[in-house]
């Protein structure tokens, strides 16, 4: 009964709003450019550690050692929630996967 007595303005108001949320969720990733695969880690190695070069926001230029899940190619674009924090290095020389 609510719906019915809505304008049509109000209608199409109440549609856009979780569309915003969302632009306003991924406006706040930030693009990067994967420079140089580094080697693998992860308990079963399904982690990928790369180099990558940050592309805008505020830390635009600087180039940055982070771990990304899933297949990863060199010049990929990969999107980072934030740019504070980079990941360790990778302690051991044995590592899986094709990038040893």
């Amino acid at each position: 009964m609510a719906e019915e007595t809505k304008k049509p303005e109000e209608k199409a108001q109440a549609q856009q709003q979780p569309k915003e949320a969302v632009k306003k969720i991924a406006g706040e990733a930030v693009p990067a450019v994967v420079e140089e695969i580094i080697g693998r880690t992860g308990f079963r190695g399904e982690i990928t550690q790369v180099k990558a070069h940050i592309m805008q926001g505020r830390d635009q230029g600087k180039s940055m050692r982070r771990n990304v899940k899933g297949p990863v190619r060199l010049k990929d674009v990969i999107m980072l929630r934030e740019t504070n924090i980079e990941a360790r290095k990778i302690r051991t020389k044995v590592m899986k996967g094709a990038f040893t």
